[in-house]
Order: C-alpha cells, then structure tokens, then sequence
C-alpha cells in the first residue's frame, strides 16, 4: 500500500477537483507522490484537472440547518475559488442541498459523505463534480459536522455583507436556553477556541507547551527556584486562550465561559467552528 496521509489526499483534491477515491486510487498508482497523482488523473481524464491544477478554493461559504425541535443540526463549508461564485445563488443552494442530505443520512464522516448517495444513481462526489463544470469553478466539500440531542443552536457570521457567511459555529447544551447558546456561539465565532475542555488538549501538546514555557523563563533570566511556578502559569495562560470553558467571556472578561454557563444552570457538551478556508 502506497504511503500517503489524508492530509495527501485533502491536497491533491484541492489541487485538481478530483473525487476523494479517484484521489486515492492515483496515490496508490504514484506510490504516494502528489505530483505523481496529478498526472495519473491526468493522463485517465478526470474533466477539468488540468485546468483546476494550483487554482485555490478558499473562498466560499459556511450553512447552517437545525431542526425544528432544536435537538439536532448540522454545519457544512462548501469552497469554491471566487467571492464572485460564493455569493451566488446556485452555489449557495448546492450549498444548503448538501447541508440538507446530511441532516438526512447522518454520514460517519466526509468520505461516507461523498460516497453516499444524493439522488437515485448519483454520489455526493458526483453532484460536487456537476457543480464544478456547472459553476466553472472548482468546488470542494472537505467539512461538516452534525450534532444530535440535547439543545442545538447555530451562529453564522458574515465577514462582508454582500458575502454568505464566512464562519459558522454549531453548539450543543445539555437543555434549551436560547439566549446562553446564542452568547456563546457568538464568543467562539469571536475567539477561536480549540477545545471544550483541557483534558481535550492532547498531551504532547501541553508537553511542547510546557518546553516552550521553560525555555522562555529560562532565556528571560528568571530565576532556578521560581521556574516551576512561573512555568505552570504560563501553561495555564495556554489553556485559557485554547479551551473555550476556560476563556473570558466575550460580553463580560471579568467572567469565564464556565462561570457564565454555571450562572445560567446548562452545560456546553459540544461545539464545531467552520471558517471558509482555514
């Protein structure tokens, strides 16, 4: 078996609009090399590659779509290269479709996704590469996720107002407030928290954090017996700006998110955060 990670087969579908198995298959063929599997579509014909090839899909646009019983709901970015396209109607019912079968079939994950089928007889995969020729752009569904139980709500943020919004949060509380969902949506839209919790942080990142924290005190000249102190701070200082319970609250710093979810009596059990493009 070639020697490839998902991270190869997220690129070369950038890099040429392919679909995620031709994507394998051509890794398989070229042993791994991008390169290699941009010629292989090449050479068996896949539409468009060679025009697709180094263009950039970062623009686009992030939907939304909750029950009507708020217990569950989805986010999906859907990329396309131009602010032009994204903001255009049909793109954005391509768009609000995909958002729609999700909340439908419940995919394991964006490979089960695209492999799933839309209509009779036709792929996911295969309505993106309709709405590539389509729209003359090139079009990728690479993220999406879906929450079920509990209280679900959406905050979407448009970055310009002529454009769909560009970032989109989804989370899930263990009991509906309406007002608590909204606030905190819209802090994390705000600030960009990394995890719901720092048992979430994987370890060898709290470990670098750690080195890098020692390294700076020490370079800094701060003295041998206050390192430890001084050191654990500064870890905890990480932990506030990248766990969303931890941080302070965008409407009242003086308060975390955790204080703030405590006052009002609910728990945040889940969240997603969708920018176009990062």
């Amino acid at each position: 078996m070639a020697n490839y990670t998902a991270a190869d087969v997220k690129k070369l579908r950038e890099l040429t609009g392919a679909g995620m198995m031709d994507c394998k298959k051509a890794l398989d063929e070229a042993d791994g090399n991008v390169d290699g599997a941009v010629e292989a579509l090449r050479i068996k014909g896949q539409k468009g590659v060679a025009k697709r090839e180094g263009r950039s899909a970062e623009n686009g646009a992030v939907v939304s779509l909750i029950s009507e019983d708020k217990t569950s709901g989805v986010l999906l970015e859907l990329k396309c290269e131009t602010d032009f396209v994204a903001k255009g109607e049909k793109f954005q019912t391509v768009a609000n479709t995909l958002a729609a079968h999700v909340a439908a079939t419940s995919p394991a994950d964006i490979e089960a996704l695209l492999a799933s089928e839309i209509e009779a007889g036709k792929t996911v995969q295969a309505y993106v590469d309709e709405a590539n020729a389509n729209l003359g752009e090139k079009i990728v569904l690479d993220r999406f996720a879906q929450f079920t139980g509990g209280y679900v709500a959406a905050y979407m943020h448009r970055t310009m107002p002529d454009l769909p919004p560009q970032v989109g949060v989804l989370v899930q509380l263990d009991k509906e407030d309406a007002e608590v969902a909204k606030d905190v949506a819209q802090h994390i839209a705000a600030f960009a928290p990394k995890y719901l919790t720092r048992d979430e942080v994987p370890a060898e990142t709290v470990e670098n954090e750690r080195r890098v924290a020692e390294a700076t005190s020490r370079e800094e000249g701060k003295p041998e017996a206050a390192l430890p102190k001084i050191v654990e701070g500064r870890v905890n200082g990480f932990f506030k700006d990248v766990v969303v319970l931890e941080q302070a609250f965008a409407k009242d710093n003086k308060k975390s998110v955790q204080k703030v979810l405590d006052g009002a009596g609910v728990s945040l059990t889940r969240f997603a955060r969708i920018k176009v493009g990062i």
